[in-house]
């Protein structure tokens, strides 16, 4: 008797919480199955990447709702989380106590800082929903999203921006589990794909510090557009980092971005929209 594909797909997304190299071989299973399990996306701890599908949302989305999540990967804050849980030269470095840090356009620093990334405008929307109970959107929450310049510096953090706080922000999603950001595309780091990385925390009154957070997580965004944007002036640095790395070798990616992979369309003269569909279980 066949087996039913949801429950099977409920079976290996059970099986994809246990120890890592259980998830790796079940990435691979998953990979090779991906026709039959759509439904259940694509890797170890996933969430969407679009609405009602396994693939990016686009930032012209209307519906308020999907019909499939999972969860999506925990990953590495890095070195530069500005959440309280590590230092920088000043020392505790929490841009969360930040006068102000509650806001969505994060081009420009604030706090007594003035200065303002540059860079072509990116405007990203994230859309968190409750993997444990019918991917219902998460309505409350606070998302910090955080990432470094078109040089690759990252404020509070980085030699000659360590003054600045920009390209750091929290938003609290709505009713329907979204948050948007305005900030800039992304530059490119020696190591390093571009990316951008986001904390969750269960409210805006939790969101002061790295210990209330309940996932961290990265998005990634498409080699094309990254090629587009760093032809551009002000990217040279970013161009020549990227030519360098690669998915299969980056150290955060290299298991797999479908699942983390950001929508995006747009322009580098009218700039660019991006979203993502983030599951937690809640």
């Amino acid at each position: 008797m066949p087996i039913p594909r949801r429950a099977l797909a409920n079976d290996l997304e059970a099986l994809l919480r246990t120890a890592p190299e259980r998830r790796q071989i079940l990435r691979w299973l998953l990979a090779g199955a991906s026709a039959p399990l759509a439904a259940c996306g694509g890797g170890a701890e996933v969430s969407i990447g679009g609405v009602g599908s396994s693939t990016g949302s686009s930032s012209s989305d209307t519906a308020s709702t999907v019909s499939t999540c999972t969860i999506i990967p925990e990953e590495t804050a890095g070195p530069y989380p500005g959440d309280g849980s590590n230092y920088n030269s000043n020392g505790i470095a929490n841009a969360l106590s930040l006068s102000g840090i509650v806001r969505s356009d994060i081009r420009s620093s604030i706090g007594g800082a003035t200065g303002t990334a540059a860079g072509i405008p990116l405007t990203l929307t994230l859309q968190l929903v409750n993997t444990a109970g019918n991917c219902a959107n998460l309505a409350g929450y606070a998302i910090y999203l955080w990432h470094c310049t078109r040089d690759g510096l990252y404020s509070m953090y980085s030699t000659g921006v360590t003054g600045e706080n920009f390209l750091r922000g929290v938003q609290q999603t709505d009713s329907n589990g979204k948050a948007t950001f305005l900030t800039i595309f992304p530059g490119c780091y020696a190591g390093r794909m571009p990316h951008m990385h986001f904390e969750v925390y269960p409210s805006l009154a939790s969101a002061t510090g790295a210990a209330n957070k309940v996932k961290t997580s990265q998005i990634a965004f498409p080699t094309a557009t990254c090629n587009d944007v760093y032809a551009t002036s002000g990217y040279g640095n970013s161009a020549i980092n990227l030519a360098a790395i690669s998915f299969a070798s980056d150290n955060v990616f290299s298991d797999g971005t479908e699942q983390q992979m950001a929508s995006i369309s747009g322009t580098t003269t009218n700039g660019y929209s991006a979203s993502l569909v983030v599951g937690i279980a809640s």
